[in-house]
């Protein structure tokens, strides 16, 4: 199932990238020149700077939005990595860009809308470290589709490549990043959130990993009230908890390891009981969503986390089973019939408890009497 905002965006991806014959009024011969040389003067470097004036001036002012696909192309497929053109290159694309989403404040709606879409996907493409601070000034929009481009840019795997590894320079980019999307985790879709959480887990900064741990909180929170949407991307949270807890060390009181747990835990245990609970008020599509979540993480993660292969879960959903899944649900998480097996083995707990350590997940309400699609 596709979610209608994913479905939006690439409509709306496809529309302003759709091909055609209308050739963009961009030179491109003098800036091929120049992509051939070895050292540049300075008169190579106004060559470059005058390309990018006139190529992104060329998205601004196109109404034929079919057509910016290929002045974005064109744009990217003159990037170089000769020293003098790398720099000339990204001081002139960010002076531009900056120009364009200024402008297009005056524009009307829809041609603002479309005109700062389509720097932000450029933004996206050019994968440069100082351009994408002009995307984290979106990240706040109320438009979902200019977000999720904006959170995309700033996200982008292909960014930390740019920056000498383990550097300071980097350390504090990422950090920047984190911070600035805390806000966002909470407010939302979860297109929007899978991406921050893909960014989260790849950096053991505590930042990033303040910001994993709450984006699975945000969706505890949810499936605590009924509120939960496109189980799917729990799939890939509990994916990315997984490989936190299998990369953190037990040791020292510092380590973020039980925390990660914690959440894997009561995020998979909610999954669980929602699947068990809801039977009779999931549609068939949420329902679907779920039992892939279930046998997903347990063939994936729960199997890894023990070091055994696990299938109980996987024959009980087959067979729709209940009874059988709850038995599972309490040996792996623990319940009323012990301690689970995965904290017996990551040696965490689930929080505080009239002064002691909770040694079993909460326990999920009765869902709501009515039927929904979630």
């Amino acid at each position: 199932m596709v979610r209608p905002i994913i479905l939006f965006t690439l409509i709306v991806f496809l529309a302003l990238t759709a091909t055609s014959a209308v050739q963009a009024d961009v030179d491109t011969r003098p800036i091929d020149e120049v992509r051939e040389k070895q050292v540049l003067t300075n008169e190579d470097l106004q060559i470059i700077d005058d390309f990018l004036r006139d190529a992104i001036r060329d998205l601004l002012r196109t109404r034929d939005f079919t057509s910016v696909a290929k002045t974005r192309t064109i744009i990217l497929n003159r990037r170089s990595t000769q020293t003098q053109y790398v720099r000339q290159f990204s001081e002139s694309a960010y002076k531009y860009i900056s120009s364009g989403l200024q402008q297009a404040e005056q524009l009307s709606e829809e041609r603002k809308f479309k005109v700062v879409l389509n720097l932000l996907i450029l933004i996206d493409g050019l994968e440069d470290p100082r351009i994408v601070e002009l995307a984290m000034e979106r990240l706040d929009s109320e438009n979902k589709a200019i977000r999720y481009w904006a959170v995309r840019s700033v996200t982008n795997p292909n960014l930390l490549g740019k920056f000498n590894p383990d550097s300071a320079e980097a350390s504090l980019f990422i950090s920047r990043v984190a911070e600035r999307l805390k806000p966002l985790a909470n407010s939302s879709g979860p297109e929007i959130v899978t991406l921050m959480a893909e960014f989260a887990a790849k950096s053991d900064i505590e930042q990033c990993e303040q910001l994993l741990l709450q984006i699975a909180d945000t969706r505890i929170g949810m499936y605590a009230d009924w509120t939960v949407e496109y189980a799917l991307m729990d799939g890939a949270i509990l994916k990315l908890l997984s490989k936190k807890i299998t990369s953190s060390s037990p040791l020292g009181a510092s380590s973020a390891r039980p925390a990660f747990a914690r959440r894997f835990a009561q995020l998979y245990s909610y999954a669980i009981q929602r699947y068990i609970k809801g039977r009779e008020v999931l549609s068939d599509v949420a329902k679907g969503q779920l039992a892939s979540v279930l046998v997903e993480t347990e063939d994936k993660c729960v199997s890894e986390l023990l070091g055994v292969p696990q299938s109980t879960m996987k024959r009980a959903v087959e067979r729709d089973d209940y009874s059988g899944l709850l038995q599972e649900h309490d040996r792996l998480l623990g319940g009323t019939s012990g301690v689970g097996q995965l904290l017996l083995n990551l040696k965490f707990d689930y929080g505080t408890n009239n002064g002691g350590n909770r040694s079993a997940p909460l326990v999920l309400s009765e869902p709501p009497k009515t039927r929904t699609s979630q």
